[in-house]
């Protein structure tokens, strides 16, 4: 399976193109002259431009084959696996542990060595 790095960088330029296209229609010299017409061309066709670049990569991600149906049936499916995984967490939870005298003596006489006090030859 191809791993594919999410644009991120496209999706950001977005707004500024945007805000650049309306700023050249919104300064007080209008488009009069043949340089204003140029740059707001320029920034319309380079909008233009990336709004096509994210429209393409949107439309050809992975993962949207699906019908609405199937989609509707992996959800259930899911739903269900993740029942049966919490009823198995809730059993496992809920299982006492026995614990046999030897383990609980070995306890005793860790907790036994630890409180000796030390005694020093002095």
């Amino acid at each position: 399976m191809a791993t594919s790095i999410f644009p991120i960088s496209l999706y950001e330029e977005l707004l500024p193109k945007l805000m650049e296209v309306l700023e050249l229609t919104q300064q007080t010299s209008g488009i009069s002259n043949p340089q204003s017409r140029q740059k707001l061309l320029q920034a319309t066709i380079n909008f233009k431009n990336a709004i096509s670049q994210a429209k393409e990569f949107a439309i050809n991600l992975p993962g949207g084959e699906l019908l609405i149906e199937e989609q509707d049936e992996v959800i259930k499916m899911l739903g269900m696996l993740k029942e049966r995984k919490q009823a198995q967490l809730a059993a496992f939870a809920a299982r006492k542990v026995a614990s046999t005298a030897a383990a609980h003596d070995l306890k005793m006489e860790i907790d036994s060595v630890a409180s000796t006090p030390v005694q020093s030859d002095g």
